[in-house]
């Protein structure tokens, strides 16, 4: 599949993460989310299958960021939440002519490129919806819509069913492929954790921030409160 661009919005990372307030002071959960998010663009940037990337935010860092992988910075709805920004994305691209869009959020650094090209080849003829959900069956992690605006998305508790009823609301029979590294999005404390113990580790940003700034062995010890919150 070509023509596919990948969107990522993000919010602006000082107010980022606050379900991990029992476990991360505000610094490091600015740092956390900054350094999830160059995990995420340097393995999409990597991926020759993508025509582009769009970056969907108004924070200052985040566009310094994105600039730095060669992607657009769409501003327009950027504070209306993942929905609306992934929603004016896809009209953006419409409007263009592209031939998909694959949706992803900041904070799943455990992506590889090579998911990403898997996805994308594993993709049907539009019109065509793909789906990678959260390792909880509960999120929806990674969306491609062919053309971009092929399914309306709704993002939030619980996502994954109610995307899988749009798609076949608009005639289309969603694709489910489970990627491990996709998956694994970074929400709670109980995701840090589950992060922390998936073998083999990777060599991330995250990942090394994590030990490196202490977060790792404060968790080990059991120092922070670790308990199960909504998922996006």
């Amino acid at each position: 599949m070509t023509g596919v661009w990948a969107v990522v919005p993000v919010k602006e990372l000082a107010g980022a993460k606050q379900r991990l307030s029992s476990c991360l002071n505000p610094d490091e959960r600015r740092a956390l989310a900054t350094v999830m998010l160059e995990d995420v663009l340097d393995a999409v940037s990597a991926v020759r299958e993508l025509a582009g990337m769009v970056v969907v935010t108004v924070d200052p860092v985040v566009t310094s960021l994105a600039g730095r992988y060669g992607a657009r910075v769409v501003t327009e709805a950027a504070q209306e939440g993942h929905t609306g920004a992934v929603a004016a994305a896809q009209r953006l691209l419409t409007r263009e002519g592209q031939a998909g869009m694959m949706t992803m959020p900041g904070d799943i650094p455990r992506l590889s490129s090579a998911e990403i090209a898997a996805t994308l080849a594993a993709h049907r003829v539009a019109p065509a919806f793909t789906i990678v959900p959260a390792h909880d069956d509960l999120g929806s992690n990674t969306i491609i819509c062919s053309p971009p605006d092929a399914v309306p998305l709704r993002f939030g508790e619980d996502s994954f069913y109610p995307h899988l009823d749009a798609a076949r609301g608009r005639g289309i029979e969603p694709l489910v492929v489970r990627q491990p590294g996709i998956g694994m999005d970074i929400d709670n404390p109980v995701d840090l954790v589950a992060f922390l113990k998936m073998s083999p580790p990777l060599p991330t940003r995250t990942f090394t921030f994590l030990e490196q700034s202490g977060v790792a062995g404060r968790l080990g010890e059991s120092g922070c409160s670790i308990s199960a919150t909504p998922p996006r």
